[in-house]
C-alpha cells in the first residue's frame, strides 16, 4: 500500500504541475504523443497477458487509460491549438531534405495522417508533387489527356455551380470516413455551409483533390477497356471507349459504354486494371484518326485500326498485323510489299475464308473505307511497344472466331 500511495502522490503532484504551468508551444506537441502512445499501447492484446501476474505494473497501466478516456475529447482542440501556434515546434529541428524524403515514401493513408500533426505539416503534405507521385504510379496507366481535360471541365463547372460548399463537401466526407482524422472533418457554421479550418488546404484543383476524387469512385473518367462487355464475342481483340469509375471495395471498375445507334448505352461492372488502358491516341471515338504510319508500314507489324459496324455507331480499335500481298510468295527476300501502295490487314483470330479475316486500305489516300454490311475501317496506328503487343497476345481467344 506504501508502494501504491507514494505512486499515486507523485503522479497527480506531475499532472498539477503540467496543467498550472504554461507551456510552449512545441512541448504541447510532445504532450500528445504520450496519450496516443496509451491508447495504442492498451489496443494490443499482449499488453494484458505481458501483466496479467504484476497486479501493480497492471494497476498503473491503467491509469493512462482513464486519462484517455476523460481527456479523449479535448486531444482535438489540442490539436487545433498545435495547428494555430507559430512558435519554434519540434519539425524546425528537423533537416528539409530528410523530411522530404520521409514525405515522399508515404503512401496516402499516411500522408493524410502526416498532415493532421500541425499546421507545417499540412502545408507539406498536400502539396501538388507528392500526391502527382501517387496519381501517376497508380492511375497512369488508365488516366490520359482526355481524362485531364474531364477533370478540369469538371472543377470548373462545379466552380461556376458552388463546389466550395457542394462537392469539397462530400469529398470531404469521403475523407472522413475513409481516412478518419479530426482535422479532415469539415466544420459547418450556422448558415450550414460547410468550410475546411485553413482557406483552401484543399484546393478544388489539386493533384490531391482529384486523387480522391478517382479514388473514392465519384467520378467518371474517360478511358479504354479491353474485350468488352466482358469479353462479349463480338468484341474480341478489341478495345473501346467507355467511362470508368473505380470501384474502392472490390479494387475494379465500372463502365458505361457510349449508345450504339439506337441502343441504349451498354454498362459492365468488376472490370480488373489488366483490361484497362489510357487511350493512346488524343482522338475522340466518333472521329475518325488520321493515320501518319502508312508509308512506314511492312509485313509483320503489328497495327490496330477503327472499325464500327455502321455511321452512327462509335469507332473501337481492333488488333490485326500486315499481311502480304497475293502476288508475294512471303520470301523477305525477295518481298516488295511495302512499296506497294496497297496494304493488307490480317486479324488471324478469324478462321481462313471468314469476312473477317483480311482487308485492304490504300496506302496514299486511306480515309474510312467499308459499306454497311462489313463495316467501316478508318484510321491506323502502328504497335511499337512490345508491352502492348504482349497485351493483345495475352488476351487472344482460346478459339478461332468464325
Amino acid at each position: 500500500m506504501l508502494l501504491y500511495f507514494i505512486t499515486c502522490i507523485s503522479f497527480f503532484l506531475f499532472l498539477k504541475s503540467l496543467l498550472l504551468k504554461p507551456l510552449p508551444s512545441w512541448a504541447t506537441e510532445m504532450r500528445l504523443l504520450p496519450l496516443l502512445f496509451c491508447q495504442e499501447l492498451l489496443s494490443v492484446k499482449s499488453v494484458s497477458k505481458l501483466f496479467r501476474n504484476h497486479f501493480w505494473l497492471g494497476f498503473l497501466c491503467q491509469i493512462p487509460a482513464r486519462m484517455s478516456l476523460m481527456m479523449r475529447k479535448s486531444v482535438n482542440s489540442r490539436v487545433e491549438n498545435v495547428e494555430d501556434s507559430h512558435d519554434m515546434s519540434v519539425l524546425d529541428l528537423l533537416p528539409e531534405l530528410a523530411l522530404d524524403c520521409i514525405l515522399e515514401r508515404l503512401p496516402p493513408p499516411a500522408l493524410c495522417i502526416m498532415a493532421g500533426v500541425c499546421r507545417s505539416l499540412r502545408e507539406r503534405c498536400v502539396s501538388d508533387h507528392l500526391w502527382e507521385r501517387h496519381l501517376k504510379q497508380k492511375w497512369g496507366r488508365v488516366i490520359g489527356p482526355a481524362a485531364y481535360r474531364e477533370w478540369k471541365w469538371h472543377v470548373a463547372s462545379k466552380n461556376v455551380g458552388g463546389l466550395k460548399h457542394g462537392r469539397q463537401r462530400g469529398l470531404m466526407r469521403f475523407m472522413s470516413l475513409h481516412w478518419p482524422f479530426p482535422w479532415m472533418r469539415p466544420k459547418v457554421d450556422a448558415n450550414n455551409n460547410s468550410s475546411t479550418k485553413q482557406n483552401g488546404f484543399l484546393t478544388v484543383d489539386s493533384a490531391m483533390h482529384w486523387y480522391i476524387a478517382l479514388e473514392s469512385g465519384n467520378f467518371w473518367f474517360p478511358a479504354q477497356v479491353y474485350n468488352r462487355e466482358n469479353g462479349h464475342i463480338g468484341f474480341m481483340l478489341s478495345c473501346y471507349d467507355a467511362e470508368l469509375s473505380y470501384d474502392p471495395r472490390s479494387d475494379t471498375f465500372k463502365a458505361r459504354y457510349p449508345p450504339h445507334g439506337r441502343r441504349a448505352d451498354a454498362r459492365e461492372s468488376g472490370i480488373p486494371w489488366e483490361r484497362l488502358r489510357a487511350p493512346p491516341v488524343d482522338t475522340s471515338p466518333h472521329d475518325l484518326h488520321i493515320s501518319d504510319c502508312l508509308n512506314d508500314l511492312h509485313p509483320g507489324d503489328h497495327i490496330e485500326i477503327q472499325w464500327r459496324r455502321n455511321k452512327e455507331f462509335p469507332y473501337g480499335w481492333w488488333y490485326g498485323v500486315v499481311g502480304h500481298l497475293e502476288s508475294c510468295d512471303g520470301n523477305e527476300s525477295y518481298c516488295r510489299c511495302h512499296s506497294s501502295d496497297t496494304v493488307v490487314l490480317q486479324f488471324n483470330h478469324y478462321t481462313p475464308g471468314s469476312r473477317w479475316r483480311q482487308t485492304t486500305v490504300s496506302r496514299k489516300d486511306h480515309r474510312e473505307e467499308g459499306n454497311e454490311a462489313d463495316g467501316f475501317y478508318g484510321g491506323i496506328r502502328k504497335i511499337k511497344s512490345e508491352a502492348e503487343i504482349a497485351i493483345w497476345k495475352r488476351l487472344w481467344p482460346s478459339e478461332v472466331l468464325d
